[in-house]
């Protein structure tokens, strides 16, 4: 690791492993809820400006990444890896990722970052047989459905979704801002409340037909 404050975080979590019962019996899959919570805490620290606790909540995040590497350092032969080997492939891949830092590459625009970018990201994924590949499905409802409405436009998806935006123009019901935005999503999970609906199944269930007319149109 860069540094000895680093190197002392994974000796630490070691320690944690081998001498604590209840961290001993944790897998992958049961520090998931913590993850979450750890990565919410963060979010809600970041959007409060709250310099302190950002500072805190980067250090439990940290300490999951360090749990996860230690359990999967004890995995079976062929499968084990530590966090070395994860800051190791995460160097590789920015440095993969950023041509015009550490290449010949010239980028002096956002834009032209964002270019080379997503070049190095398809080359890496030539393997996948559709843009849907790699979408995490337990990403949040309303940031799967930006996600999946990106993926859309990528294969000429985008017709029924740019329809339904200019009708909602048409009776003055598109937000101009971020606020208005919240508002409006506000409302509109109130209305759902209020009938009796689900408004994250709601969601998630028209998430699911944009994903088949995706495949639809990629076959």
């Amino acid at each position: 690791m860069a540094t000895d404050a680093l190197r002392e975080a994974v000796e630490t979590m070691r320690a944690v492993r081998d001498r604590c019962v209840w961290t001993q019996q944790i897998d992958h899959r049961a520090l998931v809820p913590y993850l979450l919570e750890e990565s919410h805490e963060l979010i809600d620290a970041i959007e409060a400006g709250d310099a302190a606790g950002m500072r805190e909540e980067l250090g439990d995040l940290l300490w999951q990444v360090l749990f996860h590497a230690e359990i999967a350092s004890r995995g079976a032969d062929g499968e084990a890896f530590d966090v070395d080997d994860v800051a190791a492939s995460l160097v590789e891949k920015m440095v993969r990722r950023h041509p015009h830092v550490f290449g010949d590459e010239v980028a002096e625009t956002p834009e032209r970052v964002l270019e080379l970018w997503n070049a190095a990201k398809a080359s890496e994924k030539r393997q996948r047989t559709s843009v849907l590949d790699g979408v995490a499905r337990s990403m949040p409802s309303l940031a799967l459905a930006q996600k999946l409405i990106g993926k859309a436009a990528q294969v000429g998806v985008g017709s029924e979704v740019a329809l339904a935006v200019h009708d909602a123009a048409e009776v003055g019901a598109v937000p101009e801002s971020e606020a208005e935005l919240g508002d409006l999503l506000l409302t509109l999970t109130a209305a759902a409340r209020q009938n009796g609906w689900d408004a994250e199944r709601a969601l998630r269930e028209r998430l699911r037909s944009l994903e088949s007319d995706i495949r639809d149109a990629e076959s």
